[in-house]
């Protein structure tokens, strides 16, 4: 089996405010075993995190050694004030203290960091989203510091802009990825960076009645256009579901995301594609290497 390279064990598929609703008062820690038995029991070994501002990624990575899953975390993510993030982490106003953040993410055990540069879809719009991303040379200098303290970046990224900003300043892996252009897909093909283009929070929408399917199937087709020519250049790209996510259960988010990369590239071409996705899982996991 595949490892989930990108999940939130705060969230539950079904209701995002109600799931960490369930943390307010203190981690709930029967939340957290429950999708541990879930991974365990469909064979995921390896499950990467994107962090939380209650501490419920904190205690996962305590836990996780019990159900044999190699469990990896930023403990929180980290935006910049008054942008998309707040969801996931904890925000900053100046360089100060996002140095100070990403010091403090070190001493509570995270494996890696993970940053927010751009906001998200607007399912019910293509090509928009939420906020365009922040400007490139912030980008960079957030990408910088975290390598300076010797740390792997993950960064959530939607845009041609700021996702080309990040690519060229080094990043480790990029998250979600919409709308990239060919010049970027061609420029992450020949970097170090590896992309996580999360197709099951789109895919997953078709038929739901909560947005127009044919705003969703849209954004579905251009981003399964995009990863067929980036896989085809030979670009890095691992399998990560954003499992948590409306309508992405845990541990099934795995498979529909698999099934959906699959769409994308060719069927035919699944012998080739199991072997990328696995290279990529295993250089994810020696970017992240920690100490548990």
């Amino acid at each position: 089996m595949f490892g989930e390279c990108h999940a939130h064990i705060i969230m539950d598929g079904k209701n995002y405010k109600a799931a960490v609703a369930l943390h307010k008062s203190g981690v709930k820690e029967e939340v957290i075993r429950a999708h541990f038995r879930i991974w365990k029991e469909m064979g995921i070994t390896f499950v990467r995190d994107g962090g939380d501002a209650l501490g419920v990624s904190r205690r996962a990575k305590a836990l996780a050694p019990e159900y044999g899953i190699d469990y990896r975390t930023p403990i929180f993510a980290i935006h910049k004030r008054g942008h998309y993030g707040g969801i996931v982490g904890h925000a900053f106003s100046d360089w100060k203290e996002y140095h100070a953040l990403v010091v403090r993410a070190k001493e509570e055990g995270a494996d890696f960091i993970k940053i927010m540069i751009s906001g998200i879809m607007s399912f019910d719009c293509f090509g928009r989203l939420t906020e365009e991303g922040l400007p490139e040379h912030e980008i960079c200098e957030m990408i910088r510091i975290v390598h300076e303290e010797g740390m792997a970046v993950m960064a959530h990224g939607n845009g041609d802009r700021p996702v080309r900003a990040a690519i060229e300043a080094g990043l480790d892996t990029l998250e979600h990825g919409n709308y990239l252009e060919q010049g970027t897909l061609d420029l992450l093909a020949g970097s170090r960076t590896i992309w996580i283009p999360t197709l099951a929070p789109v895919g997953n929408l078709l038929g739901c009645g909560r947005f127009p399917d044919e705003q969703a199937g849209r954004i579905l087709e251009r981003q399964m256009e995009c990863i067929s020519y980036a896989f085809e250049k030979g670009a890095a790209i691992g399998l990560g579901s954003d499992s948590g996510a409306y309508l992405v259960p845990h541990g099934q988010g795995l498979l529909d995301e698999y099934e959906w990369m699959k769409t994308a590239v060719g069927a035919e071409k699944e012998p080739a594609l199991k072997k990328r996705l696995r290279e990529a899982e295993s250089r994810i996991k020696e970017r992240s290497r920690r100490a548990c």
